[in-house]
């Protein structure tokens, strides 16, 4: 303990010395993650969004004409049995009326009610968009069960939507963490050649790797763990500024923050940490494998 407490303090003091270059890696390490941060929340919302507007995307499923309203009830149960149905609502043919009664005027909706041809009929809410066609398979192979309205066309682009945000995303964090590691890897490397002498005489001495290594690692780790500190604060400003400008513009319910933020912080800390351990890890190894004079390039 009293070695690794002697290695941390070497760390945080190689943070201090090295203090123009590490801030630059930490502004640099906070811009990938908010932007990392951003694009993840983005599509989260997308997501949420897509899954509201699915719910509201009620499919119509219409009762064969001649079933009582008892038969109906038990199609409706047949309904509920399938996986990706969340819920099925029953509308007898008097409410379907009844909706039209604003459209049609008290005279005419009078009169429509006397020869009211409409079917009893169930309100579908899918669970998954993706599985409509065969849902819908499924529902038409109901006894009881006449024609359905077809959204398909909907169903197909809130999907794609979806998908295509979700790619975007993965592309955008994968980029920007081999962004990252390439800059603090850079930043350790300097902080290596600027104390190249020390290493060398470390290495003469007898020093092993892992003692040469670990002070390098700890800086990398501190610099990963500033950055996701200042990130986290900087994306829940920028999330709740976002979403009051765009709810201004149009009335869409975001996750709430509460809800995101805690796990947003802990995976940028996570991240910085090892993405910090990694650009260490890789820019100490060549170092490593050389003896006194070498790393002096005597």
């Amino acid at each position: 303990m009293t070695g690794f407490g002697y290695l941390a303090k070497e760390g945080f003091k190689n943070v201090w010395n090295n203090r123009i270059m590490s801030i630059a890696s930490v502004c640099v390490l906070i811009s990938c993650l908010v932007l990392t941060g951003a694009a993840a929340l983005f599509s989260m919302n997308v997501d949420n969004v897509v899954e509201s507007v699915g719910k509201s995307n009620e499919t119509s499923v219409y009762v064969k004409d001649g079933y009582s309203q008892l038969e109906a009830v038990y199609v409706g149960k047949e309904i509920e049995k399938l996986d990706n149905v969340e819920s099925a609502t029953f509308l007898s043919k008097e409410d379907a009326i009844k909706q039209y009664k604003s459209t049609l005027g008290d005279d005419l909706f009078a009169e429509m009610q006397g020869r009211n041809k409409l079917p009893d009929s169930f309100i579908v809410v899918m669970k998954d968009l993706s599985k409509y066609d065969d849902t819908v398979a499924q529902i038409k192979k109901i006894d009881g069960v006449d024609s359905i309205s077809n959204h398909r066309e909907l169903a197909k682009k809130l999907t794609d939507i979806s998908n295509l945000v979700n790619m975007i995303c993965i592309a955008v964090v994968c980029a920007l963490t081999i962004i990252s590691i390439f800059i603090i890897a850079n930043t350790i490397r300097a902080t290596m050649y600027s104390r190249r002498f020390e290493i060398s005489i470390m290495k003469s001495v007898g020093a092993t790797n892992s003692f040469v290594r670990w002070p390098f690692l700890i800086e990398g780790m501190i610099i990963g763990l500033i950055s996701a500190i200042v990130s986290t604060g900087a994306i829940a400003i920028l999330y709740e500024t976002a979403q009051a400008l765009v709810y201004q513009i149009v009335p869409i319910d975001f996750i709430p923050i509460n809800n995101v933020i805690w796990i947003t912080g802990g995976l940028f800390a996570i991240a910085g940490i090892v993405i910090g351990f990694f650009g260490s890890f890789i820019s100490i190894r060549k170092y490593l494998k050389m003896e006194g004079n070498e790393i002096l390039g005597w």
